[in-house]
């Protein structure tokens, strides 16, 4: 649990539990994350607290119909003292048939008015975004022996930009004689961004990378 996220105190905790994490659970987006999400309620300076920034953009990147369909978070009540209340879908907000408390029959002006608010109301969904497909890649890089620097390493497969690719977490993980590898996570949009394309283009930093494999992957 994370508490009083409106203070430097509890802010810092949550960056440092996010150090090495792109969610609070798993590798994909929860209602944990959208919970904490709405407890921060703005971005953090980033030259503060760079992993609940990125963090924040990231989520800040799905709007709220995309954060409704996330897969509900195996605990609960991961934010308190400060958490924002639960937001309001604006379709609630439309009385689409008025009111009639004295049952008699609606005159002309209570129908116009209700006829304004059927408008509105198509309008206002005809206008909601569609849903963008995304995807969670997980990513094991490894490099050619001991001697690679992988902070280096790290830094060349981050300068990979493309439309629709956001880098997440990272971290190196010992696979023995000395050897580490590079897991890092990062977030595609389906429709623009290819996995085996930014799998090459990280292969092709021949000076680093020995190989680039796909250690987990899941649809948003």
């Amino acid at each position: 649990m994370f508490s009083d996220l409106k203070s430097e105190a509890g802010l810092k905790k949550l960056n440092g539990y996010l150090a090495d994490k792109s969610y609070i659970e798993g590798f994909v987006p929860t209602s944990a994350d959208v919970e904490v999400f709405k407890a921060v309620g703005q971005a953090p300076a980033a030259a503060k607290l760079p992993h609940v920034a990125r963090w924040y953009r990231h989520l800040k990147s799905f709007n709220g119909g995309e954060q409704g369909k996330f897969a509900k978070a195996k605990k609960a009540d991961y934010a308190s003292g400060g958490a924002a209340a639960p937001a309001k879908d604006d379709d609630d907000d439309v009385d689409l048939f008025g009111s009639d408390e004295d049952e008699e029959e609606e005159d002309a002006e209570k129908a116009r008015v209700r006829e304004e608010r059927l408008k509105a109301y198509a309008e206002k969904k005809s206008k909601k975004p569609a849903l963008i497909a995304k995807t969670s890649v997980l990513l094991d890089v490894k490099p050619w022996d001991d001697e690679t620097d992988m902070e280096a390493m790290l830094k060349s497969v981050k300068t990979i930009e493309m439309d629709g690719l956001l880098w997440g977490a990272s971290k190196f993980v010992p696979v023995g004689y000395g050897i580490k590898k590079l897991t890092i996570m990062c977030t595609v949009e389906d429709a623009k961004v290819s996995i085996d394309e930014l799998q090459e283009k990280i292969t092709d930093m021949e000076d680093f990378v020995q190989s680039c494999d796909v250690a987990a992957m899941n649809k948003i």
